[in-house]
């Protein structure tokens, strides 16, 4: 079973679909119990960095994503659940994430080609750069859709795939059992329900 964890932001219901479209068992839930019951956990977000933060502490599901995280059970971020699982982000000041992955959340405005809109809004191809359980059923250059205005700045190997927008941005993470898309796979038709498909297949690392 697949926990989806709602702390107030995220695309709860078109999440939930999209693993029901594709035969895996997964609830929304606000308990602590229940993610600690998961087989695997979903960390949705959408919005400012600040609040979604600020939402996830204070619903206190936070200290579980990291304590079942680092005892080897699967977690996914997408988009801004992707972010937070970094250390810290610069939106709009300097925010402490989950520290799960090394790197900051940075502006993609300093990376990208001038002229080009903001936020990346649109589909794009995957540019893999290393193996991902995520990529089990894809293949390179399959589009995804993106929408975002900050990249994650990865500081240690677990960049998967990226996008190309002005400049390589990081569209996908893969570190031992913790994993991240910065494009919305529940909105990315097929290609997004394979994501989906190959994170409901992962097991927890021993």
């Amino acid at each position: 079973m697949t926990a989806i964890a709602d702390y107030g932001v995220g695309n709860l219901f078109s999440l939930k679909c999209s693993f029901a479209s594709i035969g895996e068992d997964a609830v929304i839930t606000t308990s602590p119990d229940v993610l600690f019951k998961a087989d695997r956990i979903v960390l949705p977000g959408v919005g400012a960095f600040r609040d979604a933060a600020n939402k996830l502490r204070l619903s206190g599901l936070d200290k579980v994503i990291i304590s079942e995280a680092n005892s080897g059970k699967p977690l996914l971020g997408i988009c801004l659940g992707m972010q937070m699982l970094f250390e810290k982000s610069y939106e709009y000041g300097v925010y402490e994430g989950l520290g799960l992955l090394k790197g900051s959340i940075q502006p993609i405005s300093g990376v990208i080609q001038k002229g080009l809109k903001i936020p990346h809004m649109g589909w794009n191809p995957l540019i893999f750069v290393k193996d991902s359980k995520l990529f089990k059923y894809i293949k390179e250059g399959e589009c995804m859709y993106f929408v975002h205005s900050y990249y994650a700045k990865a500081e240690d190997d677990s960049v998967s795939a990226v996008a190309e927008y002005g400049a390589p941005l990081t569209a996908a993470v893969e570190k031992n059992n913790i994993f991240g898309c910065q494009f919305h796979p529940e909105k990315s038709g097929d290609a997004g329900l394979k994501i989906l498909k190959a994170f409901a297949e992962t097991e927890a690392i021993k």
